[in-house]
């Protein structure tokens, strides 16, 4: 371990939120770096926000599209160039293979021999102190807000895991709009050895009602799925949480599957709820017919679940009626084939999956005039492709 990250590993474990980019310019200059800023990505991840420290030159806010800060992050690379005093590097901030934001970095020339992994590394802890930060403070949060949440988005975020998470055998990510006003819509993920949980959730009614419904449906199916429960099992517990807590009038639409990596079989439960969609490289295939149930909070029997088999490339997509029922000024829908053939256009662009699911939400917004009139969401599984390296540096 070089000496800049046993520094500032030791400096971490007293390091008050709001004194990290301070302490990271510090240690940088060990590194070579003259200055060093860190960016956020704000919450709708169409900006990069400077954090700001003693120490750290003031910056603006960078937009994601259309800058060398914007390109390290979209394509998770590094990226530099010449400047009038020395070299400016561009890299991306990564926990694991969520992107946080980027790093700026002043040399006085281009990195040489074993400098650039160096550096790599130290982001690397920073990227984790960032996380491990989070958890204690308000400074990240409003950093990355560029305008209020309402009362329902804030419980909606803080219930979200991340946003996206990989391993060498899956890639899963999610995106959530509108950002600052989301009610119902929310989703929920765990792999746990070879079996990975996904839920998809469309809570009845709007704002803070909502908010509080997908809450307790989330609640439940947490406890049910760390219980080992089976599919059939976790849908009950679900209902049974909305009917009681919430009232007879109180429903959730969703879908929850269950995916075995080894074998490719996948299990789900549709409680009415869109379909799941595999897209299969530039095909859509749609899986066996799955009768839906009822929705979650409306059931009076334990739902069917049904199964099909993935192949090694394929992309599994949950989604929202928000997505494919976003309307056009003239009344044209997004709709399941513009869905299919947006994700395969990423796939054959070699856009990793949480830049696909980025584009696609600002997609959707664009095609209805940036006013949504449903909450939007979706996951995107990615199993086994033999692209999953290409999220880390």
């Amino acid at each position: 371990m070089t000496e800049p990250l046993r520094s500032l590993l030791q400096a971490s474990h007293l390091l008050a939120p709001e004194d990290l980019a301070a302490t990271v310019a510090a240690h940088a200059r060990m590194l070579g770096a003259g200055d060093s800023v860190l960016y956020l990505a704000d919450y709708e991840q169409t900006n990069l926000l400077p954090l700001p420290g003693a120490g750290v030159p003031e910056r603006h806010e960078l937009p994601i599209e259309g800058t060398l800060a914007g390109r390290a992050y979209r394509r998770v690379e590094v990226i530099g160039t010449p400047v009038e005093h020395g070299h400016r590097m561009w890299l991306p901030l990564l926990d694991g293979v969520e992107r946080l934001g980027v790093a700026e970095l002043l040399l006085p020339r281009p990195p040489a021999g074993n400098q650039q992994e160096e550096l790599r590394a130290f982001l690397t802890l920073v990227a984790e102190l960032l996380v491990s930060k989070d958890a204690y403070s308000d400074v990240f949060a409003r950093l990355r807000r560029r305008k209020t949440l309402s009362l329902a988005a804030e419980m909606q975020w803080e219930l979200l895991p991340p946003l996206t998470f990989g391993t060498q055998r899956v890639v899963i990510t999610g995106g959530l709009e509108p950002a600052y006003e989301i009610g119902g819509d929310s989703f929920d993920y765990a792999i746990n050895g070879s079996l990975v949980d996904l839920l998809v959730i469309d809570a009845v009614g709007h704002g803070l009602p909502a908010a509080v419904l997908a809450t307790v449906a989330i609640g439940a199916y947490r406890h049910a799925r760390r219980n080992r429960l089976d599919l059939p099992d976790l849908a009950v517990e679900i209902n049974t949480a909305i009917g009681s807590q919430l009232g007879a009038s109180q429903f959730a639409t969703a879908v929850l599957a269950r995916l075995d990596l080894d074998t490719g079989r996948l299990r789900w439960i549709n409680a009415g709820h869109p379909e799941p969609l595999i897209v299969r490289g530039s095909s859509l295939v749609q899986p066996p017919h799955c009768p839906p149930s009822r929705p979650l909070g409306l059931q009076e029997r334990k739902p069917v679940c049904c199964e099909t088999r993935l192949e090694p490339g394929d992309r599994l997509v949950l989604y929202t009626d928000g997505i494919t029922e976003a309307r056009s000024p003239s009344g044209e829908f997004f709709g399941e084939q513009r869905l299919a053939d947006f994700i395969s256009a990423a796939v054959a662009a070699g856009d990793p999956a949480p830049e696909t699911v980025r584009r696609l939400m600002r997609h959707v917004l664009h095609h209805q005039a940036d006013q949504l009139q449903d909450d939007a969401s979706i996951v995107v599984l990615e199993w086994r492709t033999g692209t999953e390296h290409r999220l880390s540096l």
